[in-house]
């Protein structure tokens, strides 16, 4: 069997290793794919776009793709792969506008009674700004509307701060285009949780829950990047907010995909937040979490294959998960997520002990170098989060490269 893995980074690498796993038979292939992706599999080279990754896929006889990265769902690689008659895992176009529109999300969230912060949307700055003079709670996330890679909410605790996060999304346009309308929404404090989930056209069935660390900074202070870390299962989610997820979450997401005809066979992230002993939704992804994925493929008992041919034939599956914990440390070059150098020589890798993932490193001369911002994702599981960390940060001290940077406060 062959399946493509759309994406470059540590989830596309776990998502190759689980398949194998679980698959030894299987033959992979990875576009763009990372320096770890060609060992396990063929990274494919010459293509320039998504179009021509289609005809890659149908001359090739790809029997299954899964698209990791939201870059491509934004091209509309779904579409694309269903018109060559390509089975494909992800979001058609206008449902994939769940994750890469957050404005059309927070009216699909309103419409279907899905409970999600209080917020309004602006296309004018100057309005925005008249906004932020009225509004006397000046705890708030302001958003740019489009995709800018998990990096595009600043939070403001004051009116100055605000007008910052305005300007620099809407006059700088740091996130350029994602900036001409933003959202700006109430601040809710409280303990973020991230819960994946496969949707088989019918049925919603979700993962373990699990924590993602997303500033750049211990103590979540700092920019935000695309995650600097993550826990499974979550320690904050118990039974009563399961069923508060289920009842105020997933249930009425599930009912607006099927009014609105947004169905498809792949996943569906929620960005989580609790608050008040209750569950507000901050966002959806279509996408399998970087780098949820890579604490929760270790705890996954079931073969994630056959989950994914459930989900075609919809069927709705139990996931069998290891009764442990997870915890994954990612190494960055130091200035991610703004500038950073790569190129330098990872010492301590070929004594790595699994599980690891290669997120941003590539082997040159027979040794291996860093080529990205997230270079590595370490991950040590446990019988209890303490154990599962101590494991992930003994084997962080054995790796070393020039502006190594991670954060040490994971799963604490």
């Amino acid at each position: 069997m062959k399946i493509l893995i759309i994406g470059s980074g540590g989830r596309e690498y776990a998502i190759g290793k689980k398949l194998l796993e679980d698959n030894t038979s299987i033959s992979l292939y990875f576009y763009p794919g990372n320096g770890g992706t060609k060992i396990i599999g063929k990274n494919i080279d010459h293509i320039h776009s998504t179009l021509e990754l289609g005809f890659f896929a149908k001359r090739n006889a790809i029997d299954l793709t899964i698209v990791g990265s939201e870059i491509f769902l934004l091209d509309g690689v779904v579409d694309i792969f269903q018109n060559f008659g390509l089975k494909i895992l992800g979001p058609h176009y206008l449902a994939a506008k769940l994750e890469v529109d957050r404005i059309f999300a927070k009216y699909f969230m309103k419409k279907y009674g899905v409970r999600t912060p209080e917020y309004k949307v602006f296309s004018s700055y100057e309005k925005a700004i008249n906004f932020i003079e009225k509004k006397n709670n000046t705890s708030l996330a302001i958003k740019a509307n489009g995709l800018a890679s998990g990096k595009g909410v600043l939070l403001s605790h004051s009116k100055n701060e605000a007008k910052k996060a305005l300007k620099t999304i809407m006059i700088e346009k740091k996130f350029g285009n994602s900036g001409n309308k933003v959202i700006i929404e109430n601040f809710l404090k409280g303990k973020e949780v991230s819960i994946i989930s496969i949707f088989n056209g019918k049925h919603i069935i979700p993962f373990l829950s699990a924590k993602d660390y997303k500033k750049i900074g211990e103590n979540e202070t700092g920019m935000n990047t695309g995650g600097m870390g993550s826990i499974a299962p979550n320690p904050y989610m118990t039974k009563d907010l399961w069923n508060d997820f289920k009842k105020n979450i997933l249930n009425p997401t599930l009912v607006g995909l099927l009014s609105e005809k947004l169905t498809f066979f792949g996943f569906i992230y929620f960005g989580l937040i609790i608050f008040s002993n209750k569950i507000f939704l901050l966002e959806y992804n279509t996408r399998i979490g970087d780098p949820e994925a890579q604490s929760l493929f270790p705890l996954m008992e079931s073969n994630f294959l056959h989950i994914i041919h459930s989900s075609f034939l919809q069927e709705k599956v139990t996931i069998l998960w290891k009764k442990k914990y997870s915890c994954c440390v990612v190494l960055s070059s130091k200035g991610y997520p703004g500038k950073y150098k790569i190129g330098k020589v990872i010492k301590g890798f070929n004594n790595l002990i699994e599980p690891f993932y290669i997120a941003g490193a590539d082997k040159k001369d027979k040794k291996w170098v860093t080529s990205s911002g997230r270079v590595l994702n370490i991950v040590g599981t446990g019988n209890s989060i303490e154990e599962a960390r101590n494991k992930a940060y003994d084997k962080v001290k054995k790796i070393h490269f020039d502006n190594i940077y991670y954060r040490n406060d994971i799963g604490f």
